[in-house]
């Protein structure tokens, strides 16, 4: 029995000696800080759905017509289908592969190599027509884990599919609502312009009767006429931007242009600018699809590893086959024509030059790879999320500071304006009390808009909000 062994070892023993362990490499948890620096000081529990836009019907409309059919997210769920095909066939690999056959196989032999003194009565025909057909089974018990750890490759890189397909859907709505958002700007500044243009108008009209009345110059008509005329050619300008914003929606949903602007048509109610909530940096990593990602690809590259550094050991295959063989079809279901084989077979590499070492120094420096790729995409993360909490602080404040300028402008105008009537101030100061008070009103759309798109990065930074599809066990 030994002598029997004793090539199964040795052969074992060698192909052990083909190359050395797979290198360790060191993958530890990114050391991040114990909170945003930008964060508010008051920790706000709230939904992260609360930072979007909801309230806004053209929103909630777009996005669920994009999420249905937008082409970023049909080429996403490709890249999950291939990957669980991947997967698929990897498990499948580990199964017993059972086959059939059939084969029809005609012969001539020469008969002289027989020698020509055959007994009397016995002939051989030289012409021969064997019929078979065969069942076949073969399974590799996979002794050394390389079959199981090309299947956790492929899982991975499923889960990392289908990471990668939410991170595309956030930024879908990211993108979605930031245009939105821009297309509601655009309309409170178009309110707050044409509030200037009657405000301008009306002082255009009045010059005009202390003109003909000869109590004031005819300069100063032309001076409101001039405002109300910038007036004007500002709203003019905000039609390029609005080509441009349903252009972008149409790009991001699919849909046609006509489609998306009876959807913006749908009125809004006001903007409200929600708290920005609580979260941690070690958040990061449980809810950023991005991160998740590039985590499930390390684990795919180390089991790679795994998988490149046991094809050092043996590799054994059971197999077996049980089938039909006859020389005549009529005998072909006979029992005599019954034949079957079992067996097993071993491949072992013994003296490759270097080949499998070479593929285990190759799948470590992916797995090195996909580490630092890993770490920066925790810090990208990391230093998105302090950006999102410092817009957002930056344009609460700025929107505070907008709507203290409007305050004042609007009294500054009120006050100038009965000055004038009283006949205590001139013409030129109540149309610059006028212009700065018109100009806050559209600084104030303005910088709400940007208050809004902070709070949507932050949105995202975060992490958004998790798709239902999860990835696999």
């Amino acid at each position: 029995m030994m002598r029997r062994t004793w090539p199964l070892l040795a052969a074992a023993a060698l192909s052990a000696c083909v190359a050395g362990p797979p290198p360790e490499i060191a993958t530890p948890v990114p050391d991040l800080p114990e909170g945003f620096a930008y964060a508010p000081e008051a920790s706000v529990s709230a939904a992260l759905d609360s930072l979007l836009p909801t309230s806004d019907p053209a929103f909630t409309d777009l996005a669920a017509l994009a999420l249905a059919d937008a082409p970023t997210l049909a080429q996403a769920a490709a890249r999950i289908d291939a990957a669980r095909a991947g997967a698929d066939r990897a498990g499948a690999q580990r199964l017993p592969e059972i086959g059939a056959n059939a084969n029809v196989t005609a012969s001539r032999i020469n008969t002289a190599q027989f020698g020509g003194a055959l007994p009397p009565g016995v002939s051989i025909d030289p012409n021969q027509v064997q019929y078979g057909a065969n069942l076949t089974f073969a399974f590799d018990p996979d002794l050394f884990g390389r079959l199981r750890a090309q299947e956790r490759a492929a899982v991975a890189r499923l889960d990392a599919a289908t990471f990668d397909a939410v991170a595309v859907r956030n930024a879908l709505l990211a993108e979605i609502a930031s245009s939105v958002i821009d297309w509601r700007t655009l309309e409170a500044r178009e309110a707050a312009l044409r509030e200037d243009l009657a405000a301008a108008e009306a002082l255009a009209r009045l010059a005009g009767v202390r003109e003909r009345a000869g109590i004031a110059p005819g300069f100063d008509r032309v001076r409101a006429e001039s405002a109300a005329e910038a007036s004007l050619s500002r709203i003019a300008a905000l039609a390029s931007e609005r080509a441009r914003l349903s252009g972008r929606l149409v790009t991001l949903t699919g849909l046609s242009a006509q489609r998306v602007l009876a959807l913006l048509e749908q009125p809004a109610p006001l903007y409200a600018e929600p708290a920005a909530p609580a979260s941690l940096p070690s958040d990061l990593l449980a809810n950023r699809p991005d991160v998740l990602a590039a985590s499930a690809v390390l684990a795919a590259e180390d089991a790679e590893l795994a998988a490149a550094a046991a094809r050092r050991f043996p590799q054994f295959t059971l197999s077996a086959a049980l089938g039909l063989l006859a020389f005549d079809l009529g005998d072909l279901f006979d029992d005599d024509a019954v034949v079957g084989s079992v067996g097993g077979s071993l491949l072992a590499p013994l003296l490759d030059f270097g080949r499998i070492e070479a593929e285990i120094d190759g799948a470590a420096a992916e797995k090195r790879l996909a580490f630092a790729q890993y770490r920066g995409a925790v810090f990208t993360a990391l230093g998105d999320a302090e950006t999102a909490y410092g817009l957002v602080a930056a344009a609460d404040a700025e929107l505070a500071a907008a709507e203290r300028e409007r305050a004042a402008a609007d009294r500054a105008a009120s006050i100038a304006n009965t000055r004038f009537e009283a006949g205590l101030s001139n013409f030129l100061t109540v149309l610059e009390a006028r212009r700065a008070a018109d100009a806050s009103g559209e600084r104030v759309a303005a910088a709400q808009g940007r208050a809004m798109r902070a709070r949507v990065l932050l949105w995202r930074a975060l992490g958004g909000t998790p798709a239902e599809a999860t990835p696999q066990d």
